[in-house]
This record gives structure tokens, C-alpha cells and sequence, in this order.
């Protein structure tokens, strides 16, 4: 029987309450991101004032009910009756989609909120959203509420009208949101990465005070971030645990075609490039023309040099723009009108004119600054540098040579290790990489041979942040690697040529384990960063126990559930601790570790690429001070966090 299909049928949403309905659309997920997306919202709209010369301070505050409060001191949102719409400006902009005053160059020159759905999209996810207005010797109030009637929720209507509550003598905006537990996982938004956020605002944003409360400790806590250098500061800190090769910040700006960029650089003698760019202070984690262009200014400028003093002459042409990026750390901060972002992410510019203005940018300024007289020094630390990476890159490119010949890195070294799939569909294939022989036996018995791969890996890796790209390819694990997954690395990554969906890191639950981890990640994060970026890496959680009673059997992933675990089960438990996955048999890891319906995997993330940056130099490098300290502080050996702490 066909169900008829009417004009009755067709489902009318009011604007809020399509948002509810299909909140990935706007925040892309209802876990932790897309709680902390809300406040991001809200804090950008206060940064876009400041950006625009009319906001010196932000306030975040975590409250104790949840909620969260977000202070500026910008010109306040507009409360008059707006012609169209026939209600408050603020109602407006809380109630209605795609509206604001960014979608022309009047108020705001450069927005990150271009969409115009931030503040709407805020209320639409709260349980309540309260906003006062300080603006002309007056406070405005209003309150939004999404209430349930009749089985359904009702989103971001308004439950007062916008009215006046005296005066004051402050300008601004405060908002108070409580996300809506109806919607989120868990609304309890997580101070490290809010710290983490506002932190890099303020570098980005030279004189601009970031002021953070958390009032939901036992003791309120209070930090302040403010740098009166911005990106030279920026980059100091990121270089903090690093060894630079001069010790003064490269720093120059510049305007072309509306387009302005702030670029800052300093060289050490890492063997990897960090380069970290943003527009309208949204990080571009993907990069886009922008980086293209600045990649070209360098090479252009750095390649004149070298040509007018006729510094190098290989065989092989002149130097490239890898040879001028090794060891390079830049932080690029571009402000324009009209942003194309590709992707709702908002990860990676797409104008064209970029390209060519932050090139035009560089070339001029990175010339002026260089030919100074007292830049000649650093103008000769960097050039040797570039020299140097280019008479090993030659050793570096055979090596490479060796990952594309499928009869010298497919057959050879995969041989009798690589245990691969039937199946052909890599959107559904899976590669797990093992610890050690025993463990990858049991896997390769326990498998689904129809999509899951097995590599197993004979002792731990290359530590890839000492080592240089040369030295990388001739590790034969690493090699193994980067032939299964049949991508390439670094500048000839093609994530297109991935052959399996999902790569599941495979390690035992102890200090060894944790190591080996921590090492294939640092390489995924240097040489294949677009792997995990596009969500492809794992972390399989192996558990730590099997507790048994009768005919219940029950693993277990952590000391915490342990304990509830015995509770339930009273006593007469046997209890077995799994030193390794070794000690697995093939029925058991799959059942507990590999199996798609009953397994625990934690997909490995960049929240803040810069975070993650400056972590992984600490955490792989060579400042043992640095580590040292950093693991005294924040060490927590619960296996998931540990991840969600070092922001990858």
C-alpha cells in the first residue's frame, strides 16, 4: 500500500526550531566540540568589536549552575525597534537567523561571524539565554527560554520583553547562556580548552584583555591574558622549549586590495615546519591561499637572496620552499572582508585574492626587513639553514622515491607483516597497528578479514621529532606505514590515496604502550596531519581487566569501573589483570577491542593546533626540563583524557 502524501504533510519548522532539530548542521556536533562551539559563537562576537577598535576587554565566567557568561565592552547591541522586523534589535538578533550587522562593511570591516546565525543559533541550543545591553547611559534586559509544550520544544522564545533596568555608566554587551542537556551530551563546558581558546586570542589580538573566571571551584579562579607583542609573543611561545637560531622575532604587516596580514617568524633548528594562520581570528587549520601565498613570498624573496650571492650551486637547480621552511615557526593573522571558508568547519580559506595580496605582503615586507643592516645575521643563519636542508634533501627525495615503488616498499618489507583485507571499499576499511608479534598474531586471528588489516610492529619507532624526513623514510616501520596506507608524506601526502578509513593505533595499557603511542602520533601530526585532521586516526582502549562470577564475564577499562564492577558483582569474583594484549587470545581482542558493535576507540583530534604544536615539543623533544615539569603537572594516567589534554 503507498502512503499518500499531501500538502498537509509538508512540515513547516519555525527558524530556532530547525536549529534543535539539526544541530550538526550549525555546530557540527551535539559532543564536547559542539558544546564549546556555542561559546565561541558568543566570544567572537564580542572579538569582532574588538577587532573593529570598539571592545578592550572580554570576560568569560563559568558559573556554578552551568551556565556561562560572556562580558564585552564594545558599543552594545543595538535596541531599537528595527523597521522590518518590528521588534528590538537585540530580539532580532537572538530570534532570527541570518542577521547581524556584518553582512556589509558599515560596522564591522572584519567579522569572523559572517554567517550571521551565531547569537540565534546560541539561544536556539540553551535551556535559557539572558542578555543585557549597556548602551547610551542604560541597561536593557531580556530573557529567551526553550520551552517543551504539547511534546515538543519550543526554541529561543523570548519570555519578557526587551526592558529598561536603570542606568550605568559602562558600554557593552553580557550574555548568559545555560546549554540545554536536552540537546548536548554534557553541558559542563571544560575550563583547559576555554583557557586554551582565549589565550590564543589575545595573542592574536596585540592589547586586547582576555579575563577568564572559573567560578564552579571551591575557591573562584581568575586568569588574565594580555600581550602587548601579539604574534611576536605568540611565536616566542611556541618556541619556548625549542632552540632558535636567532634569537629576535621576524615581525612585519602590510594592506593590499582591503586585505591586511600580521606575520610573524623565527627559525630553530627543528627539522619540521609550523605554520599556523587565521582569519578574523578563526583558526584555518587547513591552511588555504593564504598560506599559499605566504609560502610563494618566502621562497621568492629567500631564493633572490641566495641567487644575488650566488650562495649554492646543486646539481640538482636551485633551493625550493621546503628547503626555506625547515625549522620554521609563523604565525600568520590575515583580516578581509567577504570570507570564503571551505566547509562548514571553517577550516580553510578559499579566496583567491588572498593568495595574491599576502604574497605582495610578504615580499615587500620580509625584503624590507631582511635587507636592514641589522637583520644580516639572521639573514645568514637562515640562508645556511636553507643550504643545509637542501644538500640533504637530495638523500631525502631518493628516499622518498623509495615510498612510490610499489615492488621495493609494497612487497619487500610488507611481506609476512602487513596481514591485509579482502575487501576493496577503503570508506570502510580499517588498519590496526599492533604492538609487537604476540599481539598482532592474536589479531590477525580474531579479525574480520573482510575489512580489518592487521600491521604489527617489531620494538618501537623512530622518535620523529629528532630525526630528520631522510632519516624518517629509512626506518623500515615507518616505511611500512606510509606503504599500507598508501597515501605519501609530507609535501606528497594525497589524502585521496588512503586505503583504509579508519587507522587504529593497537597498544598495551602500560608505560610502553603509551610511549609506542605517542610516537606513531607524532608522526601522523608531522608528516600526515591531514590524516587526523580528517578524523581518521584512533586510539584502540584495550581493557585492563576481566573480572568474572559464574557465567558473567565483564571487562574492564579503568580503575574507576573496576570498582563499581566488583560492587555489582559481590563476592566469589575471579579477576584476571591483562599486563598486555599478548595475554589476549584471538576470541577475546576481538571481543573486547576490535569488534565494531562492542568496542571502546577514541578518535585522535587537533582542537588547537597550536596547543598541540607546542605539547609535542615538549612531550617528544629535547628540553628534558620542559617534559619534566609538564608531567609533574598535568600527568593523568586516565587513558582518555591524557589524549583530550595534549589537544590531539
Amino acid at each position: 500500500m503507498t502512503k499518500s502524501y499531501e500538502v498537509n504533510d509538508i512540515q513547516v519548522l519555525d527558524g530556532l526550531d530547525a536549529v534543535r532539530l539539526r544541530p550538526g548542521m550549525y555546530i557540527g556536533t551535539t559532543g564536547l566540540r559542539g558544546l564549546h562551539h556555542l561559546l565561541s559563537e558568543i566570544v567572537d562576537n564580542g572579538m569582532d568589536e574588538a577587532a573593529n577598535g570598539y571592545a578592550t576587554t572580554i570576560e568569560v565566567v563559568l558559573n556554578r549552575d552551568k551556565s556561562i557568561t560572556v562580558i564585552d565592552d564594545g558599543r552594545g547591541i543595538p535596541v531599537g525597534i528595527h523597521d522590518t522586523m518590528k521588534m528590538p534589535g537585540v530580539q532580532v538578533v537572538f530570534t532570527q537567523l541570518h542577521s547581524g550587522g556584518k553582512f556589509n562593511t558599515e560596522h564591522y570591516n572584519y567579522s569572523g561571524g559572517l554567517h550571521g546565525v551565531g547569537a540565534a543559533v546560541v539561544n536556539a541550543l540553551s535551556r535559557w539565554l539572558e542578555v543585557e545591553v549597556y548602551r547610551d547611559g542604560m541597561i536593557y534586559y531580556q530573557r529567551f527560554e526553550s520551552k517543551e509544550e504539547n511534546g515538543s520544544v519550543h526554541a529561543g522564545k523570548p519570555v519578557t520583553d526587551l526592558e529598561m533596568r536603570g542606568s550605568t555608566d559602562k558600554q557593552g554587551t553580557k550574555i548568559t547562556f545555560l546549554p540545554d542537556d536536552r540537546i548536548f551530551d554534557d553541558i559542563e563546558m571544560k575550563e583547559e580548552i576555554i583557557a586554551k581558546r582565549l589565550k590564543e586570542l589575545a595573542f592574536l589580538n596585540k592589547g586586547i584583555k582576555m579575563i577568564f573566571k572559573n567560578n564552579r571551584t571551591v575557591e573562584p579562579a581568575s586568569e588574565i591574558f594580555y600581550y602587548s607583542g601579539g604574534l611576536v609573543d605568540f611565536v616566542k611561545y611556541l618556541n619556548e622549549d625549542k632552540s632558535a637560531i636567532h634569537s629576535e622575532v621576524i615581525y612585519f604587516e602590510g594592506e593590499r586590495d582591503g586585505i591586511k596580514a600580521q606575520i610573524a617568524i623565527q627559525y630553530t633548528d627543528s627539522y619540521t615546519e609550523s605554520i599556523f594562520s587565521y582569519v578574523n581570528n578563526i583558526p584555518t587549520s587547513e591552511g588555504g591561499t593564504h598560506e599559499i601565498g605566504f609560502k610563494a613570498g618566502v621562497t621568492r624573496v629567500l631564493n633572490d637572496f641566495v641567487k644575488k650571492q650566488n650562495l649554492y650551486k646543486g646539481k640538482n637547480g636551485g633551493l625550493i620552499g621546503e628547503d626555506f621552511r625547515e625549522g620554521m615557526t609563523a604565525v600568520i593573522s590575515v583580516k578581509m572582508n567577504n570570507v570564503q571558508f571551505e566547509g562548514q568547519t571553517k577550516t580553510k580559506l578559499g579566496n583567491t585574492e588572498a593568495r595574491t595580496a599576502i604574497e605582495s605582503i610578504v615580499s615587500e615586507g620580509l625584503q624590507h626587513i631582511l635587507e636592514d643592516i641589522d637583520n644580516q645575521s639572521t639573514l645568514e643563519m637562515i640562508l645556511n639553514k636553507a643550504i643545509s636542508t637542501a644538500m640533504v634533501r637530495e638523500a631525502a627525495r631518493k628516499a622518498k622515491d623509495l615510498t612510490r615503488k610499489k615492488n621495493s616498499l609494497e612487497s619487500a618489507p610488507l611481506v609476512g607483516k602487513l596481514a591485509s583485507c579482502t575487501g576493496r571499499n577503503p570508506k570502510i576499511n580499517e588498519l590496526f597497528i599492533v604492538e609487537g608479534d604476540s599481539a598482532g598474531g592474536s589479531a590477525k586471528q580474531g579479525r574480520d578479514r573482510q575489512f580489518q588489516a592487521i600491521l604489527p610492529l617489531r620494538g618501537k619507532p623512530l622518535n620523529v621529532e629528532k630525526k630528520r624526513l631522510d632519516q624518517v623514510l629509512a626506518n623500515e616501520e615507518f616505511r611500512t606505514i606510509i606503504s599500507a596506507l598508501g597515501t605519501g608524506i609530507d609535501e606528497d601526502f594525497d589524502i585521496n590515496k588512503l586505503k583504509y578509513d579508519k587507522v587504529i593505533i593497537l597498544s598495551d595499557a602500560d608505560q610502553d604502550g603509551a610511549h609506542i603511542r605517542a610516537i606513531l602520533l607524532t608522526f601522523f601530526f608531522r608528516y600526515m596531519k591531514e590524516l587526523i585532521a580528517n578524523g581518521h586516526v584512533y586510539i584502540g582502549m584495550a581493557p585492563l581487566y576481566k573480572i568474572e562470577k559464574g557465567d558473567k564475564i565483564r571487562y574492564v577499562y579503568s580503575d574507576e569501573e573496576l570498582k563499581k564492577c566488583i560492587k555489582e558483582m559481590g563476592r566469589g569474583y575471579t579477576l584476571q589483570r591483562y599486563k598486555g594484549l599478548g595475554e589476549m587470545n584471538p576470541e577475546q581482542l576481538w571481543e573486547t577491542t576490535m569488534n565494531p558493535v562492542k568496542r571502546s576507540i577514541v578518535r585522535v583530534s587537533i582542537e588547537d593546533a597550536a596547543e598541540a604544536e607546542k605539547l609535542v615539543t615538549i612531550l617528544m623533544g629535547d628540553k628534558i626540563d620542559s617534559r619534566r615539569q609538564y608531567i609533574t603537572t598535568y600527568a593523568n594516567f586516565n587513558r582518555q583524557d591524557i589524549f583530550q589534554e595534549m589537544g590531539v
